[in-house]
């Protein structure tokens, strides 16, 4: 099947590993043009290396700029050319009693998590009405639906996400550009992996077995982590042509942690 991306120019924040990167790999695999980002410029430089190693011919650059710090996204703004494809993925996560994070950690889990895609919605969303196509795809979470009682900060900017997802793809109306949000879920990405990594060192176990432990302690159907080219699977379809009629959505690829029926 044709996706329809090839020569698309595609911004995914976020994206120097994780869901964001092999949203990325996906992107380019069908020929888009990807823009990686990341607040660490050694860190973005390794990206991109690796995916155009991983995607021999693919054009890929990069874009450093800290969701955090306003002076940075303002220059990562005002040198974002048109974007075809906007994946806003970036965000922070963290587990955290609401007694342990101040008024100032909730502010910046709000700037990260749910501002950045504001920001960049704003910036690309013009251009992409005048041309008549587009697609912004948010990169949310089935913790902003069930919100966990000690992830309540995050949970928070997932639920906000969703709602300014649903509303700005009101702004589309009668045009091929398509706003959609993806609720993932439990997912083996880098930052968890090291920690599943750390913990079966420390307590003398495999790997394999702590990560099946974990995963086994919030019942899901499919009963395992969820790898992030699964979540990039769906990412991949709301970014093409295939996906004219899908608008306003928020899709799973969550394992079934969620109930059938909301």
């Amino acid at each position: 099947m044709d996706l329809g991306l090839q020569d698309r120019t595609a911004f995914i924040s976020g994206s120097t590993q994780g869901i964001g990167f092999a949203v990325a790999r996906a992107l380019a695999s069908e020929g888009a043009r990807v823009t990686l980002n990341g607040r660490d410029a050694e860190r973005l430089s390794t990206a991109v290396a690796r995916l155009r190693q991983e995607v021999p011919g693919a054009v890929v650059s990069g874009a450093v700029a800290d969701f955090a710090d306003d002076g940075q996204v303002e220059d990562l703004l005002a040198g974002l050319d048109d974007v075809d494809v906007l994946v806003n993925n970036v965000g922070l996560f963290d587990i955290a009693p609401l007694e342990a994070i101040a008024d100032d950690g909730w502010r910046r889990y709000f700037d990260v998590n749910v501002l950045s895609g504001v920001r960049l919605s704003r910036r690309v969303l013009p251009g992409m009405i005048s041309r008549r196509w587009g697609r912004i795809v948010f990169i949310a979470s089935e913790s902003g639906v069930d919100v966990p009682a000690d992830m309540l900060h995050y949970g928070a900017t997932k639920a906000a996400t969703l709602a300014f997802a649903n509303g700005l793809a009101k702004r589309t109306r009668g045009t091929a550009v398509t706003v959609n949000s993806v609720l993932g879920g439990p997912t083996y990405s880098d930052g968890v992996a090291r920690a599943v990594e750390r913990l079966a060192s420390d307590q003398g176990l495999a790997v394999e077995d702590v990560k099946a432990a974990i995963a086994g302690s919030r019942p899901s159907l499919i009963e395992r982590f969820i790898e992030p080219a699964e979540v990039a699977n769906l990412v991949l379809y709301l970014a093409s042509a295939a996906s004219s009629a899908t608008n306003g959505a928020a899709l799973r690829a969550e394992g079934g942690v969620l109930p059938t029926v909301l």
